[in-house]
C-alpha cells in the first residue's frame, strides 16, 4: 500500500527554544513561532521530540518544516524529507508512533489530497490506459534496479518469514505456501494476474509443473520475464486483466488489487469467476486497509503509485459476494517489515557502491517509501492478506495451509 536511517546533527541557526534562557519560560515559549509550538505539541502527544536524542525523534534542518507540515499534511512530511528539511534515524519508528497517535487526523489535508481524494470518487482512475499509468511511473524505472532491490526472482510483495532466514527464503516460502493453497499439480493451468517479473510463473512451472500464463501492464517486466522463463510452460502478456480470455484451473493475483481502485472491484472478481474452473481455486494476496475508504495516500499516489488504493476486508467479500465461497482468509501483515528493511538493506548496498539511481532526491523518496511503509505495518496501520476463494460446490478443500 503503499521510505534510511540517516541521522544528521545540524544547527538551524533560528531564535528557537535553545537560544532562550531556560530560567524564564514565559519569555522562551513567547519566541517559539505558533507553528513549531503545534507541531512539537502534537509529536509529543505521540512521544516524538524534535532535534531529541532518541532515535525516532525528528531532526529539523529547516526552521520553516513546521508551518509546511501544518499546511500540507502527510504529503508534506514525505515532500519535506525528499528536499532535505529534516531526518530521523529510524524513519520507521516515527511513522510507526505518527498513525498509531493518529496524527494525520488531527492535521489538515493539503489541496492536493482533498482533489485525490474527490477525484477517486468521481472518476475511474484505473481503466483504460489509465492502468497502464503505474507501470510507465513505477515498474518500468529499470530491471537492473529492481534485480538488485528484490530477491533472485525479483518477487516484489511481502516475503513469507515464518522460518525463513534470509530475503530469498521467504520469498521462495510465500510462493510455495501460495502453491499449496490452490492445490497445485503437475500439468495444471495458472492464470497469474499481474505477474510481474514472473517469480510465481517461474517457479510454479519449475516446482510444480505448471502451464502459468501472466499478464502485466508493464513492458519492461514482460521482457524480463519471457527472456528468463522462456524455456518454460510460462506465457507473459503486457495485457489488462479485463482482456484477458479462456478458463484455467486456478488464479492467483499477488500484490495486483492494490492497482484495481474500488469502481472496479467487482469486475475484478467477475473477471476472476469468468477465467476459473468450476472446480478451481483463486488466490488473491494484496495489501489491506482498516477501514473502508475510497481515500488514497497522496504521498505515495503522487511519487510512487499512482492510482493506487487498498481495499478494506470489506470490499473484498463485498465484490466476491455471489461469485465466489471464501475459504480462508489468512493474515500476515509483520511479514512485510523484514521485507521492507531486506529490500532497503539492498538498496543502500547498492548505492553504497555507486550504482543505481544517483540522484540524492530520488535516494531519499526511495527510503521514505520503504521505511515509511515499514512503520504502517509496525503501526498495524495496514494489513497483508492471502484470501483463498473457491466456486460454489467445490469439493475437498484441505484445510487451512499454513
Amino acid at each position: 500500500m503503499s521510505g534510511t536511517d540517516v541521522s544528521v546533527s545540524h544547527s538551524t541557526g533560528w531564535a528557537g527554544p535553545s537560544h532562550v534562557p531556560s530560567t524564564d519560560g514565559a519569555a522562551r515559549a513567547a519566541r517559539v513561532p505558533a507553528a513549531e509550538r503545534t507541531v512539537r505539541g502534537l509529536l509529543e502527544s505521540v512521544d516524538v521530540g524534535v532535534d531529541g536524542g532518541r532515535p525516532w525523534d525528528l531532526r529539523v534542518h529547516d526552521p520553516r518544516l513546521f508551518e509546511r507540515l501544518l499546511a500540507g499534511g502527510s504529503l508534506a512530511l514525505g515532500e519535506s524529507y525528499m528536499d532535505g528539511w529534516w531526518d530521523c534515524e529510524r524513519l520507521d519508528e516515527l511513522i510507526e508512533r505518527l498513525l498509531g497517535g493518529g496524527i494525520e487526523e488531527r492535521v489538515r489535508a493539503s489541496a492536493r489530497a482533498l482533489w485525490v481524494a474527490l477525484r477517486s470518487r468521481l472518476v475511474n482512475v484505473q481503466r483504460g490506459q489509465r492502468a497502464f499509468t503505474v507501470a510507465r511511473r513505477h515498474y518500468d524505472l529499470g530491471n537492473d534496479f529492481f534485480r538488485r532491490m528484490l530477491d533472485r526472482r525479483l518477487t516484489y510483495s511481502c516475503g513469507y518469514w515464518r522460518q525463513a532466514g534470509d530475503l530469498d527464503a521467504a520469498q521462495e516460502a510465500k510462493l510455495d505456501l501460495i502453491c499449496r493453497k490452490i492445490g497445485l499439480e503437475p500439468g495444471q493451468t495458472v492464470l497469474d494476474i499481474g505477474c510481474g517479473w514472473g517469480s510465481f510463473a517461474g517457479f510454479a512451472a519449475e516446482r510444480y509443473g505448471a502451464c502459468v500464463v501472466g499478464v502485466t501492464v508493464s513492458r519492461e517486466q514482460a521482457r524480463y520475464a519471457q527472456a528468463r522463463y522462456g524455456g518454460l510452460p510460462v506465457e507473459v502478456r503486457v495485457q489488462d486483466y479485463r482482456d484477458v480470455e479462456g478458463t484455467f484451473d486456478h488464479i492467483v493475483s499477488v500484490g495486483m488489487f492494490e492497482h484495481v481502485g474500488h469502481r472496479n472491484y467487482r469486475t475484478y472478481m467477475e473477471t476472476a469467476e469468468r477465467c476459473l474452473r468450476p472446480d478451481g481455486r483463486f488466490l488473491l494476496h494484496t495489501i489491506g486497509r482498516n477501514r473502508t475508504g475510497a481515500d488514497i495516500d497522496t504521498w505515495i499516489e503522487k511519487y510512487i503509485f499512482p492510482n493506487s488504493m487498498l481495499p478494506s476486508a470489506r470490499q473484498i467479500t463485498d465484490a466476491a459476494e455471489g461469485l465466489f465461497v471464501l475459504r480462508d482468509w489468512h493474515t500476515f501483515g509483520a511479514d512485510y517489515v523484514p521485507t521492507l528493511m531486506a529490500w532497503l538493506g539492498n538498496c543502500e548496498r547498492l548505492w553504497d557502491a555507486g550504482g543505481g539511481p544517483r540522484e540524492e532526491r530520488f535516494r531519499r523518496m526511495w527510503r521514505y517509501y520503504l521505511l515509511a511503509s515499514a512503520g504502517g505495518f509496525r503501526a498495524d496501520h495496514c494489513q497483508l492478506w492471502q484470501v483463498l476463494f473457491s466456486k460454489r460446490g467445490c469439493p475437498g478443500m484441505p484445510a487451512a495451509v499454513r
